[in-house]
């Protein structure tokens, strides 16, 4: 927990009491703040602050299992539980929980270890989608990147794009597309595309191959950490009231006695025991993973999606930069490939390949692989090889599944959104993207509100900051804590052995596998290197070299022995195999 302002001042500061599921707000003067807590044995610091800020800051939940599943009484009627702690299950969470619904959220696995935590990282409107005439996604996204600049800026920002252009009748294509994409984002627009000589791509992609070039185009869009605004929106669900869980796997769905879905019943792959929980209404929202769900609710369901692999490679920032992304706008196989530089790294992809099943830990193929860096080498002086590639990863995307006799192509296919109420009540959400989570959410609650005669409350997220909202600027790594960094810095000022590097190349620290473990409920290795870090994806083998020691401290934290770190290690070993080439 903690507090804002100076220790030495009695004044007045508005902050949470826990008492129970509820939440207060109180007012008190500091110096009785100090002592209440003191009386608690609750772990307090202070973080200094300038008179420009304001003294609304509060005092944050710590996000605990334990806490968790101690709240789920067997008699507590819920009114909405959702299966699915990834982008779209989260944001339903927010929107239901910040409505005063009394919300539970079950992941299977941890929080985003699916495809929400391996996209290409971008908050985007779509330039592809406006190319294929999708108007009502492009601008319902471009609204919603707005958005998130508005409510979680710490975990977002703009990001330029350079398109090269090796035609004037593909400059002036690009540009008058741009231009549209520009006027689509209205007031939320946060850039202004221009036409770029010949000189000024090379200043702005110095590795970009100049034989025919002609110029470019530079346009603006958003990029965010897409695992890191996950956990924010688990945080931000739990402070609203709501409770959440990772590693809860559903083993099945109640009905009552006329067939309408009443509870689910679920596993804690953590502690081993079996939950059952009440309900009056549950949704869907677990990916490409659906239609698992929908079977549970009737034998004789056909598949709703197909899985599509999104697959990209990490490399050094020398082979492109570290300011300006580089957007290649039709591939070879007339698809849309990026080079964004992403935490001192660049991530190239995505790839569109459609599969015939789903896994949670797809490995890019090797056809995908040589797409990549194929593309790559067409566009680039000093192309990276297989030997340059830190990370790979992939995410699969559901889309619709074909019809008998339609083919495999994937790209025309809108990633819109889509509601289903099956016959039982069941509400499932497909399809969408990262960037509409918000509204995927609040169409989602606005439809389970409406079926299920939950009492009318208004959307609030539109204007609702994210756990760890901040605007102040920090240094590399520590920006997507936002306002979380003060407790970090003072962790690491505390102790100094939590100071210590987990890694001689990387700046994180053992005190983030702390917060992580306090905070940010990582109960296992690769929560930590994966997720609340993002080590795993940046350079495989470096997170490996690191796993000891967080192994270690994670230990230290929950109170496991020797056998758990062993375990953890060669299992992490094994997941760092499929992010390694």
């Amino acid at each position: 927990m903690a507090f804002f302002g100076n220790p030495a001042d009695d004044i007045l500061v508005p902050f949470y009491i826990v008492h129970s599921d509820k939440i207060r707000i109180s007012s008190i003067r500091r110096q009785s703040l100090i002592k209440y807590f003191k009386k608690l044995r609750l772990f307090t610091f202070f973080v200094k602050f300038t008179h420009k800020e304001k003294l609304t800051k509060y005092i944050s939940m710590n996000m605990t299992r334990n806490e968790a599943i101690k709240s789920l009484s067997a008699d507590k009627l819920w009114d909405i539980v959702v299966i699915g702690g990834g982008a779209t299950g989260l944001g339903i969470a927010v929107d239901a929980a910040s409505r005063g619904y009394k919300t539970l959220l079950l992941e299977q696995y941890d929080f985003a270890k699916g495809t929400s935590s391996k996209s290409t990282k971008l908050v985007h409107g779509g330039v592809r989608y406006l190319a294929n005439g999708d108007l009502k996604l492009v601008f319902s996204a471009l609204k919603e990147r707005g958005l998130i600049f508005k409510n979680a800026p710490h975990v977002s920002v703009v990001q330029s794009f350079v398109i090269p252009s090796y035609s004037f009748f593909s400059k002036m294509k690009y540009l008058i597309g741009l231009k549209i994409y520009d006027w689509m984002a209205g007031k939320l627009r946060i850039g202004k595309s221009t036409l770029l000589n010949k000189t000024q791509v090379v200043d702005s992609l110095p590795k970009i191959k100049t034989a025919g070039l002609q110029g470019g185009i530079r346009y603006y869009d958003g990029q965010f950490d897409d695992a890191r605004l996950a956990i924010n929106l688990a945080q931000t669900a739990q402070e609203q009231g709501a409770t959440v869980l990772n590693y809860s796997q559903v083993t099945s769905i109640i009905k009552n006695a006329q067939g309408y879905v009443s509870g689910l019943q679920f596993v804690d792959n953590i502690g081993g025991k079996t939950y059952q929980v009440h309900t009056k209404a549950v949704v869907n929202a677990t990916g490409v993973f659906v239609d698992d769900i929908l079977k549970m609710d009737s034998i004789h369901h056909q598949n709703l999606v197909r899985p599509s692999q999104g697959s990209h490679i990490v490399i050094d920032k020398s082979f492109l930069g570290d300011h300006d992304a580089l957007m290649i706008p039709e591939t070879s196989d007339g698809r849309v490939l990026f080079g964004v530089p992403w935490h001192d790294k660049v991530l190239l992809g995505t790839t569109d390949t459609p599969l015939n099943a789903h896994q949670i830990e797809p490995r890019p193929l090797e056809e995908e692989l040589d797409f990549i860096l194929d593309t790559a080498k067409d566009y680039l002086v000093s192309p990276p090889t297989r030997a340059d590639i830190k990370s790979i990863f992939a995410g699969l995307r559901p889309l619709a599944a074909p019809k008998s006799g339609e083919g495999n192509s994937t790209k025309e296919i809108s990633r819109d959104h889509k509601l289903i109420e099956s016959s039982s009540g069941l509400i499932t959400i497909t399809g969408g993207k990262w960037t509409t989570y918000r509204k995927m959410g609040e169409e989602t609650v606005d439809l389970v509100a409406k079926k299920h005669h939950l009492p009318p409350e208004a959307c609030k997220t539109h204007k609702l900051h994210l756990h760890g909202y901040s605007l102040e600027k920090l240094p590399g790594h520590w920006q997507v804590y936002g306002s979380d960094f003060a407790a970090i810095k003072e962790l690491m000022s505390s102790n100094e052995d939590l100071a210590q590097k987990i890694h001689p190349k990387y700046d994180f620290r053992l005190a983030e596998v702390v917060w992580a473990v306090q905070n940010e409920m990582a109960c296992k290795v690769e929560d930590f290197l994966a997720r609340r870090i993002r080590l795993l994806l940046l350079d495989a083998e470096a997170s490996w070299e690191a796993a000891p020691v967080v192994a270690s401290t994670m230990a230290a934290q929950l109170g496991h022995d020797q056998a758990w770190i062993e375990k953890e290690l060669s299992t992490y070993r094994e997941l760092v195999d499929k992010y390694s080439i």
